[in-house]
């Protein structure tokens, strides 16, 4: 039987849309990126992650498990959806370090475990900006301390194009940007995958509408590389853009398609 909340889940019914490796990306990401954690969780319980909001489906749920467990065989994952059909639905799915429950931001967890990780794909950006930030802080304090990770994020339907925010139990960390290569005709493509804290933002004056003008500058000035690849270019890319912008990772996560930048370079302007 799925677990239910003692009182009304926290949020509303999404749209629920899904599909089998739509999250391969940032999935990729979170793997590399929180591997220590996962690795060094201590404790009477394996560590556990949570798919928040995993849809009409279960199959980011049962995808993000398979890959976790690449980094740490143990790992556990529980899915949650507000739509008390969908969990029934998933609950055929359920296996040894997989489950499915009732619930939302919230994040009702049997014994009020707190998670290593919370996915939360696709879930906020149907909600309005000023939403966000109460969310972010609810999800933040059932993270565990210190080494808790939130990443709220936006993809387009099949996983070509992604950008999404890590946040740790003290808030926002870094943004990352990621897209399949040879989707794109600028890094500028990715502004309409932004997350809602940042989607309204891209307008001048705003730091992450200057990002991204400086790096479709830096992808045109690149564009000798892409007679080598894509790739390559991108790469380029981004290495001229680390000049001016807080890159937080090198070429072995450019190769990937991806750049991180930190969250206060990117962060809207107040008032």
């Amino acid at each position: 039987m799925a677990a239910r909340s003692p009182s009304r889940p926290l949020g509303n019914v999404t749209r629920g849309t899904t599909a089998p490796n739509r999250l391969r990306r940032m999935d990729r990401w979170i793997a590399a990126a929180h591997a220590p954690a996962l690795r060094g969780a201590r404790g009477a319980r394996p560590p556990l992650a949570v798919d928040l909001g995993f849809g009409a489906a279960p199959w980011t749920a049962v995808e993000l498990l398979e890959r976790l467990r690449k980094v740490r065989a143990d790992v556990c994952v529980a899915g949650v959806e507000i739509d008390p059909e969908r969990v029934a639905a998933a609950l055929p799915y359920e296996r040894e370090g997989l489950t499915f429950l009732h619930g939302g931001f919230e994040v009702p967890l049997p014994g009020g475990a707190r998670p290593v990780l919370i996915r939360a794909a696709n879930v906020l950006r149907q909600y309005a900006e000023p939403e966000v930030a109460p969310v972010w802080a609810r999800l933040c304090a059932r993270l565990s301390v210190p080494d808790g990770l939130l990443v709220d994020g936006t993809c387009d339907e099949i996983g070509r194009r992604h950008v999404w925010i890590a946040l740790g139990p003290e808030g926002p960390r870094t943004v990352t940007f990621a897209a399949r290569l040879g989707s794109l005709t600028t890094p500028s493509d990715l502004a309409e995958r932004l997350p809602k804290a940042l989607i309204h933002r891209n307008v001048p004056r705003e730091p992450v509408h200057a990002f991204l003008r400086d790096f479709d500058r830096a992808w045109a000035t690149a564009a000798p590389y892409g007679a080598l690849s894509a790739r390559q270019r991108w790469i380029r890319a981004v290495r001229s853009l680390a000049g001016d912008w807080p890159v937080t990772a090198g070429p072995h996560r450019w190769r990937q398609g991806e750049v991180t930048v930190a969250w206060h370079a990117l962060a809207p302007l107040t008032g």
